[in-house]
């Protein structure tokens, strides 16, 4: 007597995002930092010296204000409530709440390089070509993670943000946003909740 066969589909396991940037990072015949945010892989573009120069003028400022946690360059993954990946993220310039520890590292490890982001009290991002996703993915991705205050130098508009407060309405991580913006135009000092500086956007004014 034959068995029945089997009809019921196949899955096949699901690559992680992880992986899958790593793939992405092997193939490009330019050095690229890729990030997975909204279900989407993101090659975001060679950043310009404008771009360079602004963001580590703003990184100078946390410093020279004695903010000493922040950074700039390490990668951050935000987590589904199951545990898997739901964004892998590079801010520009970002504020930790404490130095890497022993389970942090252990973190990146198990990780391939991607910390916690509940390492960071703040992330910073400077727009380039690809405005759309720092204003629409990035900013709902770290209102879900919880992420404090969310700093954005928007070049298109010539407008500065502070956003505080964030809100994620239910379990669905694009649906957050931050309930509060602090607007200025370039060019204009940023006012930053304590204990952080006001910024001068002043060095984007010739972008």
């Amino acid at each position: 007597m034959s068995a029945e066969p089997i009809m019921e589909p196949v899955m096949e396991p699901k690559q992680d995002p992880i992986d899958l940037l790593i793939a992405i990072e092997e193939a490009s015949q330019a050095p690229t930092r890729p990030e997975y945010v909204e279900g989407m892989a993101i090659v975001p573009p060679q950043p310009n010296d404008n771009h360079n120069d602004g963001a580590g003028e703003l990184y100078y400022q946390f410093r020279a204000a004695g903010v000493r946690l922040a950074g700039f360059n390490n990668g951050y993954r935000a987590a589904h409530k199951d545990g898997t990946t739901m964004a892998l993220l590079v801010p520009d310039f970002y504020v930790r709440r404490r130095r890497s520890s022993e389970l942090d590292e252990a973190y990146a490890k198990a990780h391939k390089g991607w910390y916690p982001i509940d390492m960071l009290a703040l992330v910073g991002e400077v727009t380039s070509t690809n405005h759309e996703t720092d204003t629409g993915p990035k900013f709902r991705t770290y209102a879900a993670a919880g992420i404090p205050v969310y700093v954005l130098i928007d070049r298109h508009t010539k407008t500065a943000h502070c956003y505080t407060d964030p809100v994620l309405p239910g379990d669905d991580p694009t649906e957050a946003y931050y309930e509060t913006d602090e607007k200025v135009n370039l060019g204009d000092p940023l006012p930053l909740p304590a204990p952080y500086p006001i910024l001068e956007t002043a060095p984007f004014l010739g972008d």
